[in-house]
């Protein structure tokens, strides 16, 4: 992830029903969630919280699918990460123990087999 990519990853998430969407989708794992469910759960009008998934979307920090009638929401976790990497890529400074507790809750939900 370059910065343009992180800045535009933070502004997303600066906004406190964007920041919601968020974290429910990553509970949600790969299962996601409808437009309309998400905007029950932050208390949204639909289209209040289509403006705030375009948003998400288009910093790349989420993905859709249509499926039947329904478009699913998901988190990108691979962008997610890769904004957790751009903030701690050079935080060690040649001090791998200043990082180890960052790093072990990163990798703290890494799917079986993975080798991050």
């Amino acid at each position: 992830m370059d910065e343009r990519q992180a800045l535009a990853a933070f502004g997303a998430l600066s906004q406190e029903t964007r920041l919601q969407i968020v974290r429910l989708l990553v509970v949600a794992g790969s299962d996601g969630m409808a437009a309309g469910a998400l905007a029950e759960k932050v208390e949204v009008s639909p289209s209040n919280i289509s403006f705030h998934l375009k948003e998400l979307e288009r910093a790349g920090l989420i993905a859709q699918q249509r499926e039947s009638r329904s478009i699913i929401y998901r988190a990108d976790y691979d962008a997610l990460g890769g904004l957790i990497r751009f903030l701690m890529e050079d935080c060690c400074g040649g001090n791998p123990e200043i990082c180890a507790p960052a790093a072990a809750v990163a990798s703290c939900c890494a799917p079986s087999g993975s080798k991050e």
